[in-house]
């Protein structure tokens, strides 16, 4: 009877027709449906009230938390109809204000010389003062001290009481100091950032290049070619005379071909990506404590997030930081983004001698207008000249694997991609990802599996990956079906984090809320390793975690399914959880994330230990 009634409902469903909620029905069992306003009720039972005293505003303690968002009036300002996605009365709070009165680096440092800056300095040099203002530690356990043996922020530490003397001086546990290691490497050297950001680079491969190119020569497929014979000589005179005088180095002993000839294609350092799986470059969601995530949960091959050219070459900070790798990624590779050939292969030679990665990968998928109008992400696959120049020009200066990613064109029924990856076989390219979708599809519809086969036949013997609507390890196996040498996963990731070890065991993983949350709780105690335990990498670690929980609440737990397996563009009704927490994260209102987030960084963590276990033994009475 059962079988039939599902059968029902998804004949309904087919026609279009019937009772509004079949395909909710379909989704989920009837004694998990509910309404929106029963869930949020039940979630608001279970959240921890204010005391009196904050209620009416007698708290004395400063919190460290920005100013609540303020309602605009219709009196307010002009009456003209606010557009669309600006949300003016958000307070926008940036980093450095969140401590008004902060503590100088000397003194955090515990430097044996005095302040660099002397009087002049605006920042703190005592600190009893500072700590008098300072927001109220959010636990008594610190996870860097705990891990490494020691706090680099000190007593600026959100977390500085595990760690502190009654003299505010930071301890140490040697034992542990001597263990820990450095663990992520990819840093930007200050020497490097200075010579970047006064033009003082020199890019001698990088010029050769677009000198063949300014005279409307094809570059030799084998440097070696223009480097036979005398031309030795002259190369290296050439290359120690373009570098600035700090930066030639003379040996001692005989020149050999690796002093002078850059390597063939062939002996280029070869990657093995048949049979991965790739996690994709996801910006602001795909950053360093995230991939240490899915790197537990079993992705072979992990990708920074996009990182525009024209930054680095500027010596930016915050865009070297995409650039970060973590000792666990063992095949990484960093993602450029560019529309001119000398920036980007400027940017290729620069990567090239100055951090380690395993591949370099060009973005040309990007359908964002900001990327597109100026001719980069999707731009370049209607550009091929400049698209084959800057190819060209990244292989020539690179010693690792250069790859692409694309989508399938442009404009939603004119695919383009099947007479591009010819040419980017000529063209040197190591590895080719598509994504399923058109630009001007973004992510609505469906990927098209189809296309993507028939360019993995076009694309042989150079490997492609496929990439769109992979959510389970049913979704992998129908993409293994095609000729796809690898699948490429991007949402599912951030829907399902544990994907990849589904994937690898054919399985589906009824994941308890429990061990979610625990996931959730290696995030933050990775991102506060990452950006910092002081009051502004509490706060930017707490970011981007509300970013990745409005991802993770579209996940539907496996055993409230009455069919399997979810589907990517599939949104559920309001539904009840097997228990509180899971209630909670599955919901898609801000204030319930900002709540998960206030637990795992300790804020309500003794409130929310009561009511979690009181409504998980409450849950089983509830009819």
């Amino acid at each position: 009877g059962a079988l039939e009634a599902l059968e029902e409902r998804l004949q309904e469903r087919r026609r279009g027709g019937g009772d509004p909620l079949a395909l909710a029905r379909v989704l989920l069992p009837f004694q998990f449906l509910t309404t929106k306003e029963q869930f949020h009720e039940f979630l608001a039972s279970g959240r921890p009230r204010q005391s009196t005293d904050e209620a009416d505003g007698d708290s004395e303690e400063p919190s460290g938390e920005p100013e609540q968002k303020r309602v605009r009036l219709d009196s307010d300002g002009d009456k003209k109809k606010k557009k669309r996605g600006q949300n003016k009365s958000r307070p926008h709070v940036k980093p450095q204000s969140y401590e008004d009165r902060r503590l100088c680096p000397s003194i955090v440092q515990e430097r044996d010389t005095k302040c660099f800056y002397g009087e002049k300095c605006r920042f703190l040099h005592d600190a009893s003062e500072y700590m008098s203002t300072k927001a109220a530690d959010l636990s008594d356990q610190c996870y860097l001290f705990n891990s490494f043996g020691w706090c680099q922020y000190g007593v600026t530490c959100r977390f500085a009481k595990a760690h502190t003397s009654p003299e505010l001086k930071n301890l140490r546990n040697q034992d542990l100091c001597r263990r820990s290691t450095d663990t992520v490497r990819n840093l930007l050297d200050k020497e490097l950032q200075r010579r970047l950001r006064k033009k003082q680079e020199r890019f001698p491969g990088a010029e050769a290049y677009l000198k063949t190119v300014s005279r409307g020569e094809k570059p030799a497929s084998n440097r070696e070619e223009n480097l036979s014979g005398a031309g030795h000589t002259q190369f290296i005179v050439k290359l120690l005379t373009a570098l600035p005088p700090s930066l030639r180095i003379f040996t001692v002993g005989p020149i050999t071909d690796a002093d002078i000839i850059k390597l063939r294609p062939c002996e280029k350092k070869q990657v093995d990506f048949r049979d991965k799986l790739y996690l994709a470059p996801l910006t602001t969601c795909g950053n360093l404590p995230f991939r240490r995530v899915c790197k537990r949960f079993g992705a072979d091959i992990t990708c920074g997030e996009m990182a525009m050219c024209t930054n680095l070459l500027q010596g930016q900070t915050s865009e070297w930081a995409l650039l970060k790798r973590h000792a666990s990624e063992d095949l990484f590779g960093v993602q450029l983004e560019g529309c001119f050939p000398d920036t980007m292969t400027r940017c290729a030679e620069l990567l090239n001698q100055n951090i380690d990665v395993d591949f370099v990968d060009i973005n040309s998928g990007c359908p964002i207008d900001l990327v597109y109008k100026k001719g980069g992400g999707c731009g370049l696959m209607t550009r091929t000249s400049k698209f084959e120049q800057i190819v060209r020009g990244m292989n020539s200066v690179l010693d690792v694997p250069l790859t692409v990613k694309i989508r399938t064109g442009v404009q939603q029924n004119c695919s383009i991609a099947h007479k591009l990856i010819p040419e980017m076989k000529k063209w040197g390219v190591s590895l080719i990802t598509l994504h399923g979708r058109s630009r001007e599809q973004r992510y609505t519809k469906s990927a098209d599996w189809e296309y993507i086969d028939t360019c993995s036949k076009l694309a042989a013997p150079v490997p492609l990956f496929g990439n769109g609507d992979i959510l389970s390890y049913e979704d992998a196996m129908k993409a293994r079906e095609t000729g796809v040498s690898g699948i490429m996963v991007a949402r599912g990731a951030l829907i399902k984090p544990w994907l990849f070890t589904e994937i690898k065991e054919n399985r589906h993983w009824d994941i308890s809320s429990g061990e979610r949350l625990d996931i959730l709780r290696d995030f933050t105690n990775y991102g506060l390793e990452h950006w910092g335990s002081d009051t502004q990498g509490v706060e930017k670690t707490r970011s981007f975690l509300l970013e990745w929980l409005s991802f993770l609440c579209r996940y539907i737990p496996v055993g409230l399914l009455e069919r399997v397996p979810q589907k990517i563009n599939e949104r559920p009704p309001f539904y009840m959880g097997r228990d509180y927490m899971e209630s909670l994260m599955a919901s898609q209102h801000v204030d319930d994330w900002i709540q998960i987030s206030l637990m795992l960084l300790n804020l309500l963590i003794h409130v929310y230990v009561f009511f979690v276990s009181y409504y998980a033994f409450a849950y089983e009475f509830i009819d």
